[in-house]
Parts: C-alpha cells; structure tokens; sequence
C-alpha cells in the first residue's frame, strides 16, 4: 500500500523522537540513574525530560467484609467490591507466580532500568517503518499503564443512580481518560516510560513486581492474583501449582479471551474444549520459564502435560450474600450508614472512595445466634408470600449501648430491582432513609409515651378516669399549635365492656383507648409528643412527599395514630428500661483497614430524656402489662423482668409487641402492607394462631432467646408518690378483666393498595376518625 506524504512524515517525525529517546534509553539500561539527568541530548529528549516523571500509585479498590458474631466469633456475612481484589504481601504469592511473570512479561525485569530497551528499540523502529507506535512493555511500564487505568475507573467512573444526563457526560469524560492512559501514541509511550523510569528510581524491583501482581487484572472483575488464585483455584496464591500459576499469567496476555470461566468473549475458548486458546498461551508461559532456568525439563515436561481444570470459587458482591445467614436487611443497613455517615468521610465521594479503596474489615453488632432464631420465630407463623400482602419485622437492641443485636423480617431480602414474590429491598425495621419504609402506626404501644407525661404533669398511675365511650372537640384538647377546627373524634374500645372509672393503672394493662383518650384531656398533646421525640421515637418518613408521614400532633396520636419504625420504638423502650437515658442505635463495633489501622465508627449518643423516677415508674406499670394486661401470653416466664405494650390498629392491620427488660429490647411488628379498607386480620390464622394473636408466639421465642443470652437484673423501684398521689397508698382497685381483643371498631383502614409500607393516612387516625389507633 502506497504511504501518504503526510504519514511518512508522521512516521519520520515518530523515527526521530523515538530514535532519540532510544538512545537516552540505552544509557538508562546500563546507568538506570544516569537516565534523566542525560535526556537532554537533542529536542526530542528535551522534550522527554520536560514530562512528569513521578507516577504516585493511589489505594487499589479492594474487597470491604462485613463480619457478625456467631458462637463468638466473628464470621463473614457480606463482601462488597468494584473490584475483586485483595492485596497481599510478598510472601503470600506462590514463587511460580513471580517467575511466570518475570520470565514471560520481561524477562530483562531485574536488570534493565525501569524500561524493556530491546522492545523499545524496536517498536521505534517499527514506527518508524510505518507501521502502528509501538513499543515494548516491561513490568515496570505495564504497572503504569495499569496505574493509569485504575485512576480512570477509581475518579471518572460513571454512577449508576446518576440522571441520564449526567451519566452521558461521565462516560465521555471517563473514555477520555482511558484513551489517554491506553492510546497508542508516541506522546503516551513517552510518558509511560518517563513514569516507568521514576518508578524504577524510587522502589526496589520486588516491590514493582508486588505491584503490578497486586493491579493486573484476570478477566471480569477479577484483579490481583490473590483473588485470581481464589476465584479460578479456589485457593490462595501461595498455594498456587507450577501449571496453576503459569495460567493465571497466561489469562493476563488477553484476559477477556483466556479466562477458563466459560465466560470468555471467544467461544471455542471453553472447558468442553480443553480451554485451547489459554493451554497454549499457558504452555508458552512454561516454555519461557525452561528457557530461563526457573524450571527444569522434568518440571515443564509434567506440568505441559497437566490439564487446565479450574474450581471457579465466586465471591458474590453486596448484601445479597448475606440473605444465607439471614443479614440481608442489616447488612444493607450498614452499608447505608457507612456510604451516608460523615464519620466516614465528610462528601459520599469520600465515603464511596473508602468503602470500595479500604479493603475494610467491618465488625457488626449482629449476633447470629439470636438473628438465626428471631428469623425462625417470625417465619414460622408469617410466611413470605399468602394471599395477602403480609409483612413481619422484629429488630432487638442492647439497653445502654444501643447495639443492635437482631433485624429480620418475613420476606427475603432482594435488591435486584426486580424482586421475587416474598422478597423485597425495603427493610420493615427501620426508617425511611436506611432502607424505604415509612413505617408503620403503632397503637397502643404508643401509649408508655402518654404515661411518661401523664406521669411528667403530676398525675398518678392510681389517679381514676372516666373510661366511658365518649365524642370529643378537638379543640378541648391543649396544643401547642393552633387547634383542631373543632372538628370531632369518636373513642371507642374493643369491648364494648369496657368503660365505667378505673386507674390508669388497670387501663394501661388492659389497654383502654377510651381512658387514654381522657387522659389526654388533663394535658398537652405537645408534652406527648416531646416526650415521645426525646426517647427516640420519631416519623420514619418525615418527607413532604405523597408516600411522606409527617409527624403529627393531634388527639387520636395518643393511641397510636404516627407512622414509627420498629427499631426506634425499640430505641424508646430501651430508654425508658434504662432510666430514662436513650442511646441512639449503632450497627458497627470496628472498622479495620488493609493496613491494619482501625478507623473511627459512629458512636452511640446516650441522653437522659426522662427522669429517672418518672421512667421507673413507666417501666412498672409496663410490667403489669407482661404479668396481668394484654401481653402475658409473650411473656417467657423465666424470671427475668420485662416490660412492654402491645399495640393494635384498626382492624388488627397493625400490631405491635414492644418488650424490654434491663438488658435489651425488641420491637416486633406484624401487619398488612397493602390490603382493602376493611379487610379484617382477626379472621386470618397463622398455624392455628389468631393474625391479632400472632406476635404473642412470635416475641416468646425471641424472648426467651435475648433472655438466655443476656439475662436481666431487677428494674430501678418506682416513685410511690408517683403511683398512689400525694395521698399516699390506698387499696389497689380491682384489676378489670382482660380480654382477647375482637372486632375493634371500624376506621380509615390500612395502606391503599401498592403504596410504600408504612405510606397510608389512616387506622382513624385523622379528625373524626373510628377506633383510632385500635387497642391491644
């Protein structure tokens, strides 16, 4: 083919430039510290020695395990990578591996100066003939091209949640970056051997060869031989065979093509076919070895002769892993804490850089013994597909510390984003920005919290009410806002039985709407709310959006009417069990880095947001509800204290089992996510269990499983004052009869159908609302 005059000139001007750098290079091969104090002979070397000639490796992404604690000892739930790499140290590789590579890729490695100078040659002379720039590539300028390379992938990679748009434009900007770092230029070669004499100057050739093991990538997401001893043998590098590790080198001459996963791009390239493509390359790989001497030819003899049969060992990447342990939803938990935290880094680049970069270890609160058996005790009454869309959720946490210790939930978890039936991404247990849900309404486990400020107000937990059926104004009730509109609300219980004068006492272990409605006459709704804020309790989903709940203050929240995530009323028991002082959740113990450093963690933040006498108080009155009230049938029996509230929402769409004892807390809920108006849940039966009834058998499993593990010390005395009045202590009234809860009187019903759980207006509680937050 007939060159034109303006690619022979290209080609001479390559020749020159080339041609020139070549000969500062051959002083460079025999004098690797002369090299760039020389390469001002000409222009062209002129030029060469104006390029940068310090190449800074950044951290390599590496793999991030999260661990929970089984037996005692610390097991891996989950890994997490970009990319499928994990350092190791010098004598953690096989030393077939480092003679592959050394005696295949450059076999000149330990003697030349950072540069392959006979390839170098003669790709110049190769340019100059015409032909596409070339140039040889030692180890040395292969580690900076994969520097290079890396630093695309690490600073311009394109975000997936990005806008179209946006995406569009990190893609150009990262396929710019690539081709500078790969193009094939003069003005490239150059500067890769600039950056490779640098390199040569400041490290030793064991380190550069550790390096570039340590980038390289092997097909897929697969970089570093550790992982590619892992992923292929399934085994350590060190472990790695004569014919193993000359194959892993093989894979690195066109890694999309030799890989022996039967995932590579050439078809015939298979393991039905003997992984040909890849058997030849490998059987160069050991030929160049014979020739400089690392092996012996009863050694190549052998290993020619050994078939390529790999164990394909994968490690799957992200939270899906840990659905085998029953972690799916905790492990997303803490993924978003760590890419959402500032503790982590002050921007989510910085956070993101260092949960993919870190190769953190990550030791979790979870404990798979109790989360093994809190799973068994939900799913073993609350299956994750039935003809209605059920839901289920218990999340446990340590009272002082605030570690959580269980999160499970009916369904499996699946990020996919197109789930199966019974499975979802939406983490029932906590708020909306960790993980979807907008919770749930809690009925009458809302109730502790109107005890804390009936007790706050001065009352008494034997001060009598009028329980009686009874219409309300709004605007008889004190506010810290600007009223209701005088619109009216409708009380009513779930046995018309109950009602007449009793103690808020016998009405909190019986759980009477109609007398917690009266109650809220001699306060401020706004001192419930306070108080139910500061114990931690809170909107899962305060956004101003049509799935959004805002926190309301209004009548009907005093029997349950807010939308709250089961691990912050868990939060708010824990609280009230520890005296009044709340400690916010935490999820992570330690975070140790690839270096071995161990890094900052968030922290629990521990308040004091009742007093003392008036959460001792509360607790005892808790406590009749576990050995009188509405819940004994959760109760374990097994002498450790506890307390808790039951809560049920009209129609028995929701219901709840808060329960705490000195040590630890749980908040169980069961519920319908979507379900018509006035489906009810009282007529559904779970292995013979009553749908209202099924928290009960649930929360004794569980308890009695946190009970064995951590125990339980007796509860703080309550305030006497605080029980009988200023009066003193007369005679106990009678405690009324308890019930199991029926039809409960009608309201505005549960989500509408295909809305986010946790996303709907009513259970009545809005204005003029039935039953409320229902009863129980």
């Amino acid at each position: 083919m007939v060159r034109s005059a303006v690619q022979a000139w290209g080609a001479l001007v390559g020749f020159i430039a080339m041609s020139a750098v070549a000969g500062v290079l051959v002083v460079s091969a025999v004098t690797p510290a002369a090299a760039v104090a020389s390469l001002a002979v000409s222009d062209a070397t002129g030029a060469f020695d104006g390029l940068p000639d310090y190449l800074a490796p950044q951290p390599l992404d590496q793999t991030t395990t999260f661990y929970a604690q089984k037996g005692g000892q610390a097991v891996p739930i989950a890994t997490f990578y970009a990319q499928n790499r994990e350092d190791v140290a010098w004598d953690a590789i096989s030393q077939s591996v480092k003679d592959a590579a050394v005696s295949t890729e450059d076999p000149r490695f330990y003697s030349e100066g950072g540069i392959d100078l006979v390839g170098t040659v003669r790709g110049a002379l190769s340019t100059a003939a015409g032909n596409n720039v070339q140039g040889g590539s030692s180890i040395t300028q292969q580690y900076v091209k994969n520097i290079l390379v890396q630093r695309c992938e690490q600073n311009d990679a394109v975000d997936p949640d990005a806008s179209a748009d946006v995406q569009k434009k990190q893609q150009t900007k990262f396929e710019a970056c690539y081709n500078d770092a790969t193009g094939v230029t003069i003005q490239r070669k150059m500067q890769e051997i600039r950056y490779a004499i640098g390199l040569d100057k400041r490290y030793s050739k064991d380190q550069i060869l550790l390096s570039y093991l340590n980038i390289v990538g092997f097909g897929g997401r697969v970089y570093g031989v550790q992982a590619a001893a892992q992923y292929y043998f399934g085994i350590d590098a060190k472990n790695l065979n004569l014919p193993q590790a000359a194959t892993l080198i093989a894979i690195l001459n066109n890694p999309n093509n030799l890989r022996i996963d039967d995932q590579a791009t050439s078809t015939d390239n298979v393991s039905a076919k003997g992984f040909p493509a890849t058997l030849e390359r490998r059987n160069y790989v050991l030929k160049r070895m014979l020739v400089a001497h690392t092996i012996t030819k009863a050694e190549y003899t052998q290993a020619v002769a050994t078939k390529i049969e790999p164990h394909i060992t994968p490690k799957p990447s992200g939270c899906q892993s840990a659905v085998a342990s029953d972690a799916g939803f905790f492990c997303d938990y803490v993924r978003i804490i760590m890419q959402s935290d500032p503790v982590f880094g002050k921007t989510s680049e910085q956070r993101q850089q260092l949960f993919q970069q870190g190769g953190l270890q990550v030791y979790t609160s979870l404990n798979l013994d109790l989360q093994n058996t809190a799973q068994a005790a939900l799913s073993g009454y609350i299956p994750p597909t039935y003809s209605l869309d059920l839901g289920g959720a218990n999340v446990s946490m340590e009272v002082g510390t605030g570690r959580v210790v269980t999160m499970v939930e009916n369904k499996q978890f699946d990020d996919s984003g197109s789930p199966d039936p019974g499975t979802t991404a939406i983490n029932y247990t906590t708020d909306y920005a960790y993980g979807g849900s907008n919770g749930f309404q809690t009925g009458s486990s809302f109730k502790a919290f109107d005890l804390v400020a009936w007790l706050e107000a001065g009352h008494s937990l034997y001060e009598s009410v009028n329980a009686n059926v009874h219409t309300y104004n709004e605007n008889s009730f004190a506010t810290c806002g600007d009223g209701f509109n005088g619109v009216t609300w409708n009380v009513a219980n779930d046995e018309s039985s109950e009602g007449g004068t009793m103690s808020v006492l016998q009405a909190t272990e019986a759980s009477v709407n109609t007398a917690f409605a009266m109650m809220a006459t001699k306060l401020n709704l706004c001192n419930i709310s306070n108080a139910a804020n500061a114990l931690g309790a809170h909107s899962a989903n305060p956004a101003p959006s049509p799935d959004g709940n805002p926190w309301v203050i209004n009548p009907p929240m005093v029997i349950g009417t807010n939308y709250i995530s089961p691990l912050s009323m868990a939060t708010a028991y824990a609280g009230i069990a520890n005296g009044g002082r709340t400690c916010t959740p935490i999820a992570i113990d330690k975070v140790v880095d690839s270096s071995g450093k161990e890094l900052p963690v968030p922290k629990t933040t521990c308040t004091q947001a009742i007093p003392e006498n008036i959460a001792a108080t509360v607790t005892w009155a808790l406590q009749h509800v576990l050995t009188a009230g509405t819940a004994t049938g959760a109760n374990p029996n097994d002498g450790v204290p506890i307390m808790g509230k039951t809560g049920t929402t009209d129609y028995a769409h929701e219901n709840w089992l808060v329960t705490s004892t000195s040590k630890v807390a749980q908040a169980t809920w069961i519920g319908l996510i979507t379900s018509p108006l006035t489906l009810d849940f009282h007529h559904y039966f779970f292995n013979g269990v009553q749908g209202n009834n099924v928290k009960f058998n649930v929360v004794k499993q569980i308890q009695s499983a946190l009970d064995s593990v951590y125990g339980g010390a007796a509860f703080p005395a309550p305030d006497n004052k605080l029980i009988y009045g200023a009066g003193g202590a007369p005679k106990p009234p009678s405690t009324p009869k308890t019930t199991t809860p029926s039809n409960p009187a009608p309201g505005n019903g549960p989500n509408p159908p295909g809305q986010t759980p946790g996303g709907g207006n009513g259970n009545g509680g809005g204005p003029g609302g039935g039953g409320g937050g229902g009863q129980g």
